[in-house]
């Protein structure tokens, strides 16, 4: 299984999650073997300017990402993401690998999320 968190910076499993996942700088891609980390890697979001809807969510599953955990998620692009077969987990923050470890465990789910003042288009 592959993991995939939008994050602020290169620090790998020490990243923090970027509000909204179309505009982060980076993403966290992680390897999963048996339960465990086995391996992990930034990318840079090929899109961070500008991206049309469906471009981030195919271009993760060319990475074979199979999870994306994310504070904020627009409605179209959750659409992309179901017809994808990737998994979905919205509305939480922190540091990735804590996230990480929390659904591994099972005890991550998506919760309401409202974007900040900078992203809230309505």
């Amino acid at each position: 299984m592959k993991i995939a968190i939008p994050v602020d910076d290169k620090k790998g499993l020490e990243s923090h999650v970027f509000e909204h996942f179309g505009h982060a700088p980076y993403f966290l891609i992680v390897d999963i073997r048996y339960g465990k980390i086995v391996d992990w890697e930034i990318k840079e979001n090929p899109y961070v300017e500008s991206h049309t809807p469906g471009q981030l969510p195919y271009w993760l599953k060319e990475l074979s990402v199979n999870v994306l955990i994310c504070q904020g998620l627009g409605g179209r692009a959750r659409i992309f993401f179901e017809k994808l077969g990737i998994k979905v987990v919205t509305g939480v923050s922190g540091i990735a690998g804590n996230l990480i470890d929390a659904y591994l465990k099972e005890k991550l789910s998506s919760r309401d999320y409202t974007p900040s003042s900078k992203w809230n288009k309505s």
